[in-house]
This record gives C-alpha cells, structure tokens and sequence, in this order.
C-alpha cells in the first residue's frame, strides 16, 4: 500500500465521481461499484486515467471489476501491475 498514491486515487475519484464528498471522507475500502459511485462509464474512465497516469498498458492487461471496487482494490491493482514490470 502506498498513502501517497491510496491519497491521489481518492482525490481522483471524489473529483470525477464524488464532488460533494472530502476526500478525507472516502473511506479506502468503500464499495464504489456497488453503491454506484463509479458506473460502467466511470470504470473505463478510471481505467484509462491509471493508464495514463502510472504508464500502464491496460490494454493489454486482464482486468477484473473487483480490482477497482475501492480505493484500496485500485491501488492494490496498481502496485501489482508495477511489480510485474508492466509499464512501456
């Protein structure tokens, strides 16, 4: 787990998806697919801002909707996909 980045997805999700909540408010393991907060849409727009920011080929990755289920879930995805060398 890194804070660092567990701070940076949050602020993302609260500015995308969750305008009127703090970012301090956005528990880490909050459900975001099952309350609603992040729709179908919102995955493919979460997905292609992780590839861009952390220079990930999610295209060629196998994604799986319970690795972006919370804030903690994405960046557990993240940190794996950098262990596993998956950048350019």
């Amino acid at each position: 787990m890194d804070a660092d980045r567990i701070t940076e997805i949050t602020r993302y999700v609260v500015a995308e998806f969750a305008p009127d909540v703090r970012p301090d408010e956005l528990d880490p393991d909050f459900d975001l697919l099952d309350s609603g907060v992040v729709d179908s849409l919102g995955l493919l727009r979460l997905i292609a801002w992780l590839g861009e920011r952390h220079d990930l080929p999610v295209d060629e990755l196998d994604l799986d909707p319970a690795e972006f289920r919370s804030v903690r879930a994405i960046d557990a995805f993240v940190e794996s996909a950098l262990l596993k060398g998956a950048t350019p």
